[in-house]
């Protein structure tokens, strides 16, 4: 489909309340196995864009920025007509639903924030990804990396070519650091009910980075997921399904669309 003058590749599953899913740097993938397992167990209509460059796909000129793909999304959700939104990011999909929720999209209605980068907090640095091999990417994302690791060369053509235009993509997208510093200040502007999961042993940004980019966002809840590292949707999916599936049921820490008083950990 096309939002404006921009291709999207957009997977669709499951029906009831709306949720768009927002991938990682590692692409599409990373999330495809949890959709339709987030939609059956939440009773949802799961939307899951490709962030344009992955998985070889078109990337215009004009989105080159994390801030320009919320804006995107947030004309796929006038789009389709679609009202109290669960937006669910893992990662790099996490720091494009804080700027979705920076903006102030009528037609979102919560945040879920999965162990996702683009704050910078002081003595809590994201892992340097680009300078990561393989093995030691697969060390820091997992609690139980053997279940993950992967050797690049032993994959076909098409899976390296796949592998290769994510991180292009995300190179562009995220820079270097994979941090954004004006974000963190911003953050008090979010005013939709969030709530950040983090797993315990996520070691590409410790839960302690977690946590305090809960605390920048008002009346956001944090909640650790035991042994679970930097993709919970892999790793853990049930849990982090059920927790997803309380905080949206629930219609998160105000039931009005109002961030609760105070922040609870």
């Amino acid at each position: 489909m096309l939002i404006d003058t921009t291709p999207m590749t957009l997977s669709d599953v499951g029906a009831g309340v709306p949720v768009l899913l927002l991938h990682g740097g590692g692409g599409p993938a990373s999330v495809a196995p949890f959709a339709p397992r987030l939609a059956e167990r939440l009773g949802a209509r799961v939307l899951t864009p490709t962030h344009p460059g992955f998985a070889g796909t078109e990337r215009p000129g004009g989105v080159r920025t994390v801030p320009q793909l919320a804006s995107l999304y947030a004309r796929l959700l006038d789009e389709l007509g679609l009202d109290d939104v669960t937006v669910v990011g893992n990662s790099i999909g996490g720091w494009v639903a804080q700027e979705l929720g920076l903006l102030g999209s009528p037609r979102v209605g919560r945040l879920v924030l999965v162990d996702s980068v683009g704050v910078d907090v002081p003595r809590h640095p994201v892992a340097d990804f680009f300078s990561l091999t393989f093995p030691e990417l697969a060390r820091l994302s997992y609690h139980d990396p053997e279940r993950f690791r992967i050797d690049p060369d032993a994959l076909p053509a098409e899976a390296r070519a796949v592998l290769a235009a994510n991180r292009s993509a995300l190179a562009v997208y995220a820079g270097d650091g994979m941090t954004d510093p004006t974000l963190l200040p911003r953050l008090g502007g979010i005013a939709v009910p969030t709530l950040v999961v983090w797993g315990e042993d996520d070691r590409i940004a410790d839960p302690d980075y977690g946590q305090a980019l809960a605390e920048a966002v008002p009346g956001a809840r944090f909640e650790l997921l035991p042994r679970t590292g930097h993709l919970p949707q892999l790793e853990t999916p049930d849990d982090l399904a059920d927790v997803v599936a309380r905080f949206a049921l629930a219609g998160g820490p105000g039931a009005t669309g109002r961030p609760a008083a105070a922040a609870s950990a």
